[in-house]
């Protein structure tokens, strides 16, 4: 491995035994070589940092930290502040990539002299694919950053982003554990970014592999909700909320929508609080999906326990859908 690599690829690890070798196995099997693997051991209980140290013994790419547990944020900032190489990108431990992704982001970027390269990426859930597009209407780094609350994701692990910039920037990862990746590409998309996009899907997003993982699990959502709202508060208090006064108030929208789903709703002073939106559900932004702008406009207009109820049966019937897929899966 190269002093510099070309590429740094961080990857948290956290009670990952059961998939790690295959998100591992897929950057070793790249086609481009010039670059280094940081495994991220937060802390995990499991047999995760004892799998990474393996692979370290074989492969001189791998470079494997250990760290006491502080959550995604900690682990990635971790990597960032270990890596060594000219770009860097985010990899999820129970996800996977095709062969060809850092020789295809590499070439992109340097072909453009480009600060970050976006591409697509394919969303698996139970054995089934999606793609899913991430073209910018355009490249100038204020609409993809707009567009990162609307139809972009806020991933990390799409986009390769040229290390300095998080320097330059002075951008880190949040004390957060909830869209931290989000927060972190609209930090660096507030600055002028050379951003190029390549219409091409290497990642494998498993929505379905990881039972833990926050955004699978559903059964706290009270929880869900301040995390939500922690991420919302630290974003108003980092972005001009003035210039990007659409795009906040979209996110007090997913905060609304959040809350009532975790009922806390049922307090008077929150739903005061969020009077003010039925103003959003007349501006029809993009983020709004249908059932979320009902949901938020029947609660607003004192109808609260109606979308609980709603909102219930849908996890229920959700719930239902996934029990019978596994059981269909397990007959197959």
């Amino acid at each position: 491995m190269n002093l510099t690599p070309a590429i740094s690829v961080i990857v948290p690890v956290y009670n990952a035994e059961n998939y790690i070798h295959r998100c591992v196995d897929s950057f070793l099997s790249q086609r481009f070589n010039d670059f280094e693997l940081i495994l991220v051991d937060d802390g995990s209980p499991d047999k995760s940092g004892n799998i990474c140290d393996e692979y370290a013994k074989i492969d001189d790419r791998v470079k494997v930290i250990h760290k006491n547990n502080g959550g995604v944020s900690s682990a990635r900032q971790c990597g960032l502040d270990n890596a060594l190489g000219e770009y860097i990108i985010h990899a999820d431990p129970d996800d996977w990539v095709e062969t060809e992704m850092l020789e295809k982001l590499y070439e992109e970027a340097k072909k453009e002299n480009a600060d970050m390269v976006i591409c697509d990426y394919i969303e698996e859930r139970n054995g089934k694919q999606k793609y899913i597009k991430q073209e910018p209407s355009a490249l100038d780094h204020e609409t993809v950053l707009k567009e990162l609350f609307q139809q972009l994701h806020g991933s990390c692990c799409n986009k390769l982003v040229r290390r300095s910039c998080f320097n330059l920037y002075n951008i880190k990862f949040p004390n957060l554990i909830y869209c931290e990746d989000l927060f972190v590409n609209i930090m660096l998309l507030k600055n002028p970014l050379i951003v190029r996009y390549l219409d091409m899907a290497f990642y494998h997003y498993d929505r379905s592999i990881n039972t833990n993982s926050i955004t699978m699990n559903i059964c706290n959502r009270r929880n869900i909700y301040y995390k939500v709202k922690a991420f919302y508060h630290e974003l108003i208090n980092n972005i001009d909320s003035q210039k990007y006064k659409k795009e906040c108030i979209a996110m007090e929208f997913r905060l609304a929508f959040t809350a009532i789903t975790a009922r806390v709703f049922s307090s008077k002073e929150y739903v005061d609080s969020f009077k003010e939106l039925k103003l959003y559900t007349n501006q029809n932004i993009k983020t709004c999906s249908p059932w979320e702008k009902f949901m938020v406009v029947i609660s607003l207009n004192n109808f609260y326990h109606i979308a609980v109820i709603l909102v219930e049966l849908r996890h229920f019937i959700g719930n239902i859908k996934r029990s019978i897929n596994q059981f269909l899966k397990k007959d197959e």
